[in-house]
Order: structure tokens, then C-alpha cells, then sequence
């Protein structure tokens, strides 16, 4: 791997300098995505369908971007037959 194009470095090394140096990963913690058991499972309404037109279906995404003075929040709105983001 490398990380920068004039000095080869690879991944162990950058790992043991960043532990070293006490600079923590921007990983999320393991077991995220397990639900619990207090929550009620929706039915997935779109299995069976398909975007036939412009319009048709639409999804939302949200993202955070980490900065040094907070989180940055984004939201997109996108049509799933164009693939197009409609609004963010």
C-alpha cells in the first residue's frame, strides 16, 4: 500500500505510528447494526417494484462528515429511476 508517492509506507507502519502517537481511528464501533429486540421490523414495501419512471420512487440518504469544530450533516434526496439527486 502507499500512501504517499514519494515515500512507500506500509499499512502496519502507519497503524503503529498512529497507536503510538495516541491518534484513535475514525472507525465505528463493532455491533452496529444489530437491532434490538424492543424495536418492531417493517416490512420492505419496494421488494416487488421497480422504477419505471422519472418520479416514480424516490430514497433519501444521510451522511455525517466529521470536522474539527462538529459534525456536518448532508442530506440528499434521489430519484431511483434517473439516479439523480433531486435536492440536498
Amino acid at each position: 500500500m502507499v500512501l504517499n508517492r514519494e515515500m512507500p509506507v506500509s499499512r502496519p507502519t502507519v497503524e503503529h505510528y498512529l497507536r503510538e502517537m495516541g491518534i484513535p481511528g475514525l472507525a465505528l464501533d463493532p455491533n452496529t447494526s444489530k437491532s434490538a429486540p424492543q424495536h418492531p421490523i417493517y416490512p420492505y414495501l419496494l421488494r416487488n417494484v421497480t422504477a419505471a419512471y422519472s418520479n416514480h420512487i424516490w430514497g433519501i440518504d444521510v451522511t455525517y462528515i466529521p470536522l474539527k469544530a462538529g459534525w456536518l450533516y448532508l442530506v440528499a434526496a434521489l430519484d431511483w429511476f434517473s439516479r439523480f439527486i433531486v435536492g440536498w
